[in-house]
């Protein structure tokens, strides 16, 4: 679809807790950066140092769902021992190249993880309390118009770019 169309803007989106939507949160949530685990290699035939990404080893990945305020949900989301599993949908707004008319397609963005922050925020009259939870990621999965672009499992070993496994060789020589 890039192809025929121009992305634009998030058009709206929705954030759900077991197919609950997660009342109070704001307008911005910060997707995780997915930064690979490398290994400083030099030697003979190399000129310096090349940092070598492992494949399919990450760095620690946090997501920080923000609230208006403290609020029930907040709550449900900050429990240490109960997995989260938060799904994020959106309607992302392009133009189409040959039609110049608006149109959408969907993203979903999955993530699971154990909360290991809470940041209650600040009390003041007319305010927001920009309250927030952060949760330590363990999946984390992108699906643009219902084919997965990404998908991260860290407790299953998982790592799959475009639909192509690439642990699938290493799987068979372990």
């Amino acid at each position: 679809m890039s192809a025929l169309g121009i992305p634009a803007v998030i058009n709206d989106f929705n954030a759900y807790r077991s197919g609950n939507v997660l009342v109070g949160v704001t307008g911005e949530v910060t997707l995780p950066d997915l930064e690979a685990m490398t290994e400083t290699i030099s030697g003979p035939g190399i000129l310096g140092e090349i940092d070598e990404a492992i494949i399919g080893r990450f760095s620690s990945m946090e997501l920080e769902v923000p609230f208006r305020v403290l609020e029930e949900d907040i709550f449900t989301l900050f429990t240490p021992t109960s997995p989260i599993d938060l799904t994020l949908r959106a309607a992302e707004q392009y133009t189409d190249k040959t039609t110049s008319a608006v149109d959408y397609k969907g993203m979903r963005v999955v993530v699971r993880g154990i909360a290991k922050k809470l940041t209650s925020g600040t009390l003041k009259q007319g305010g927001t309390m920009d309250s927030s939870v952060t949760i330590e990621l363990t999946y984390y999965m992108v699906e643009i118009n219902g084919d997965t672009k990404v998908e991260l499992d860290k407790l299953n070993g998982i790592y799959k770019v475009g639909g192509t496994d690439l642990l699938s060789k290493i799987k068979k020589l372990c």
